[in-house]
């Protein structure tokens, strides 16, 4: 949620702080900066310590950088507001790459995909949030004054929140059931146990990093998310050019997005489940992205606001409901190696190619005008589905599942 808060209002905030909309920008690329250097250790530190140390350390954190935020409501202090959000960004490499590994450690074979679009499902809710409260909270007043105080209750509405979390987070969150949930889960845990066997973190990686399929979805789920993350990042400019004053618009465009895309998470989660046919439900998923982005390219000047919540909402069903599919491809393609690095190997490339992509796409926007930068992250799009086309099919994770007797997976 707090990802977002920033940028979505970058008008209000430019001119209470004084500060160029680059500055704004950066509230969001911080997140994706920090992440790609400490996903390794952050993925390490969850491999070491288990889910329960991993996800404390990612409330602390979260709880800090928004108490500090409570603390920059002066035009004067936007480094205070910056630092906090830092912290923040910080605390996400712990949060980030748990709904993956969580449903591994806590999901049975035919659940383990709707748990994982589940925990993915709870970082969308954030980002809707995001979304749609800072706009409804802070809206668009001449009196500075106004807008402080209005700055001032939203940070405190999410220190607030993130403290009872944190309580709630020490007093009921446990680290794995008493017995393994699925055979694939005791065999990692028998791996586990038995310290000649052990897989050491460097190892594993090197694993992942020499496995040609998991390199091709790391390309394709880096291409795919970070379009929507520079969308994200740069959809209140972009609704204003064609709506102004709508600020509060552009929140919700955003939630369309998210809740469509939650929708398509679940969907994407329980078709898996059922079929396990994962790299067909891959490539379907993200062919119809890029079917969407196209479309939204090109109706964002009807003139009609209505027109951009429909192709916005299909955008985000299918680009958002890509995430877990991509999560758990990865999973199956790199069994039995640690899902966490797996899933934080893909999230760093998410982030990275956010950061490009939204540096790009900022960058195309003020000098060729929203066509021209849709219509390259478009053409993105339209590579990640070739490559996806081009990954194989290796499902290590379900034929894990299957005793020795019985054949594998095709």
């Amino acid at each position: 949620m707090q990802w977002i808060q920033y940028t979505i209002i970058n008008n209000i905030i430019t001119r209470y702080y004084g500060i160029s909309d680059k500055w704004v920008d950066w509230t969001s690329m911080i997140y994706m900066i920090l992440y790609i250097p400490l996903i390794f250790p952050g993925s390490w530190f969850l491999d070491k310590v288990g889910l329960r140390i991993t996800a404390l350390v990612g409330i602390v954190g979260t709880c800090i950088g928004a108490w500090i935020k409570v603390f920059s409501v002066d035009p004067s202090l936007f480094y205070v507001s910056f630092i906090g959000q830092s912290i923040v960004a910080l605390a996400q490499v712990c949060i980030l790459s748990l709904p993956a590994r969580l449903a591994a450690v806590w999901f049975g074979p035919d659940q383990v995909s709707s748990a994982t679009s589940v925990g993915v499902f709870g970082n969308q809710l954030g980002v809707a949030v995001g979304f749609v409260l800072p706009p409804m909270l802070v809206p668009n007043s001449p009196d500075l004054e106004t807008v402080g105080s209005d700055l001032q209750m939203m940070f405190y509405l999410v220190a607030g929140l993130t403290s009872i979390l944190l309580v709630l987070m020490v007093l009921f969150f446990q680290d794995k059931p008493p017995t393994p949930p699925s055979a694939a889960q005791e065999a990692a845990q028998i791996l586990e146990s038995s310290g000649e066997e052990q897989v050491s973190f460097m190892q594993s990686l090197k694993n992942l990093m020499t496995n040609r399929n998991f390199i091709f979805l790391l390309l394709s789920y880096g291409i795919n998310v970070g379009v929507f993350y520079a969308i994200s990042t740069l959809l209140n400019p972009v609704v204003l050019k064609y709506y102004p004053g709508h600020e509060v618009d552009a929140g919700r465009i955003g939630l369309s997005i998210v809740l469509a895309g939650m929708l398509g998470s679940v969907v994407s989660g329980v078709v898996l489940d059922k079929t396990h046919k994962f790299k067909e439900t891959t490539l379907a998923v993200y062919a119809l992205s890029m079917v969407g982005m196209w479309i939204f390219t090109f109706t964002l000047n009807t003139g009609h606001i209505a027109v951009v919540y429909l192709t916005a909402s299909l955008l985000g069903f299918f680009m958002t409901g890509y995430l877990p599919v991509g999560f758990e491809f990865g999973a199956e393609l790199t069994f039995p190696e640690p899902e966490g690095t797996s899933s934080g190997l893909l999230n760093a490339s998410a982030q990275t190619f956010g950061i490009c992509f939204t540096l790009f796409y900022s960058e195309l926007f003020t000098t060729f005008g929203d066509i021209a930068a849709n219509i390259t992250m478009a053409v993105m799009l339209i590579v990640g589905t070739i490559i996806t086309a081009t990954t194989q099919s290796d499902l290590r994770r379900q034929n894990a599942q299957v005793p020795a007797s019985g054949a594998g997976n095709p």
